[in-house]
């Protein structure tokens, strides 16, 4: 594509002498469109000529779940605002001659997204390309294509700042042309022929280095690393899945209905069910969320604002108030389900529970209890991100778990109490990503100092592989730390924390201690057995010094998934980069 004045094709869309935005690309809600309608409206006034074009076809997953009502809800946003003249839907699809010419026509090309881990755009690229002065909000890729003057970056939902950046370049044509001309230089290292050269290049480099064996080796390795993982099984889950929710406990494989069910279990497969549902998009894993959900509801008391966790097999609650920790981890299943909702009857639904569970946190004293709320809340905030009352308790539980490790956490013993117990992870986890939601940089670095430390008391000196705290008898301060009973609970916490510790920080050592974990449950253990039913996804539940314990109950088949889910994530996210 030549470098084209805009004039140059805006006759063929009614808009010669008019200064036209165009957004393109599949229409879905997580695009951001209502905020460029909003800051749309803030520049009509001084540029009564502008034009912002939509182009594109609604997503058709998103059509097919919900129909058009989110392109109806931006119509009717844009008739309220008064700007049918200034706004323009053009639902269709277009090939590649037509869109050209719309890009032509811009004189600014707008990518106003809602998701900061968009890793690619294939609509920005292609404006970039045209040479098109951009403005997009801050996803990683835009930060980017567009570092070094090549674009406009403005924060997310924001649109005040996006209309005072759509209106410097308005306002300056120098400015816009400048920009214009650095992105459209930058964009020819994009085109087929640089692209097909470079390649030629790296092809070249990697048959050379091929030839040295230890290069061979190091290949060989990493493609075992990311490319061989077991399938996300539910045989196993389902199994121990009846119309009421998850069983506790099974004998072998078969569900062990003496002990019944409990809330932490049922909001643990919450998270696992929902994070396949992200994953996978897998309609069969629907009635299982639904009813893991259910039980959820069933199991909050109105009067208290608690959950009661013990439920016997006839359905009847044995126990009045359930602990803070199960509490906990109800807020954690319900924001994960908040974060990635299948649909809006299910965001609706788990919205309404957490906003009603969440007050009782505020009174816990269990720290555990803090760090699953932390988890919970930072996830119900991805979606509800301007919820101050939600913002201003995710504060105050921070401070709290931190104030927990300054008080106790010295330089040999960096921990917030004197004994390692259960569930480590998740308190070093929860003070990470809350100091990242908050941008609190004390927390986040206080959380990665104490998960660098748990995954080195919890590492075999002599064979390198994970070795988790046991139960009987735990870790204190200054005495030795239990070899058994390991759990799989204790695998599949350090594998969360370390991925949010990778993604947030980048550094490769995280990676390399989940494939540490992940090869706990695989038989890279103090047993060297494995743990796990790569056949029915189901885990066994731990480790004693005799070998492994048989039974398969709900707490460690979900940990497994977790593990597992985790690795598919982060293999996806190596892929696609």
């Amino acid at each position: 594509v030549p470098f084209l004045d805009p004039a140059y094709t805006k006759d063929q869309f009614q808009a010669a002498g008019r200064e036209v935005i165009l957004t393109f690309g599949l229409l879905s809600p997580n695009k951001g469109i209502e905020t460029a309608i909003e800051a749309v409206e803030q520049l009509v006034d001084e540029f009564p000529n502008l034009l912002y074009i939509v182009l594109g076809a609604t997503h058709p997953e998103v059509k097919r779940r919900f129909g058009e009502e989110y392109r109806l809800s931006l119509e009717r946003l844009v008739e309220q605002k008064g700007l049918g003249g200034h706004v323009i839907f053009h639902d269709r699809f277009v090939n590649l001659r037509q869109l050209i010419q719309f890009l032509v026509a811009a004189d600014i090309y707008l990518t106003p997204y809602k998701s900061k881990e968009q890793i690619t755009s294939g609509t920005l690229t292609y404006a970039l390309a045209c040479g098109k002065a951009i403005v997009s909000t801050p996803y990683w890729y835009a930060e980017e294509l567009l570092a070094d003057g090549r674009g406009i970056l403005v924060p997310f939902q924001d649109p005040n700042a996006m209309a005072d950046a759509l209106r410097r370049l308005l306002r300056d044509r120098a400015a816009r042309d400048a920009m214009r001309k650095r992105a459209y230089e930058f964009g020819r290292r994009m085109i087929w022929p640089q692209v097909a050269s470079a390649y030629v290049t790296l092809f070249d480099q990697a048959l050379q280095e091929r030839r040295k064996s230890t290069v061979g080796w190091r290949l060989r390795k990493q493609h075992k690393e990311w490319h061989s993982l077991p399938e996300v099984r539910l045989d196993h889950l389902r199994s121990l899945t009846d119309d009421t929710g998850i069983y506790q406990h099974s004998i072998f494989t078969i569900p062990n209905r003496v002990y019944g069910y409990t809330t932490d279990d049922n909001a643990r497969a919450v998270v696992v069910t929902v994070r396949n549902w992200e994953l996978f998009k897998d309609e069969t894993v629907l009635p299982l969320i639904a009813r893991y959900l259910s039980f959820v509801h069933y199991a909050l008391d109105r009067k208290t604002g608690r959950v009661r966790n013990f439920m016997s097999f006839d359905r009847r609650f044995t126990d009045a108030v359930g602990s803070e920790d199960s509490h906990g981890r109800t807020l954690w299943g319900l924001g994960e389900a908040i974060a990635v909702a299948p649909s809006k009857e299910i965001l609706g639904f788990t919205t309404q529970l957490f906003q009603l569970a969440l007050p009782a946190c505020t009174e816990f004293t269990s720290p555990r209890a803090w760090a699953y709320s932390i988890l919970g809340l930072v996830s119900y905030l991805k979606r509800f991100g301007g919820d101050r009352e939600a913002q201003r308790i995710l504060e105050e539980l921070g401070d709290r778990l931190w104030r927990t490790f300054v008080a106790n956490a010295t330089d040999d013993w960096p921990w917030n109490e004197e004994v390692v117990t259960y569930g480590n992870a998740r308190l070093p986890h929860a003070l990470i990503v809350a100091g990242r939601s908050l941008e609190r940089e004390e927390w986040e670095e206080m959380g990665l100092r104490a998960l660098r430390w748990l995954m080195r008391v919890q590492t075999n000196e002599r064979e390198g592989h994970l070795s988790v705290i046991g139960n009987n008898g735990w870790f204190r301060k200054g005495g030795e730390r239990a070899r058994f009973d390991q759990q799989p609970i204790e695998a599949a916490a350090l594998i969360d924390a370390c991925y949010d510790a990778y993604r947030i920080t980048q550094d490769t050592d995280w990676r390399r201690d989940i494939e540490l974990c992940f090869n706990w449950f695989l038989g890279q253990n103090d047993v060297h057995q494995a743990l796990v039913d790569l056949h029915t996804g189901g885990c066994r539940d731990g480790l004693h010094s005799a070998g492994v314990n048989m039974n398969q109950g709900a707490e460690s088949t979900i940990s497994w998934l977790i593990a597992l889910q985790r690795r598919h994530k982060l293999l996806n996210a190596r892929r696609i980069g």
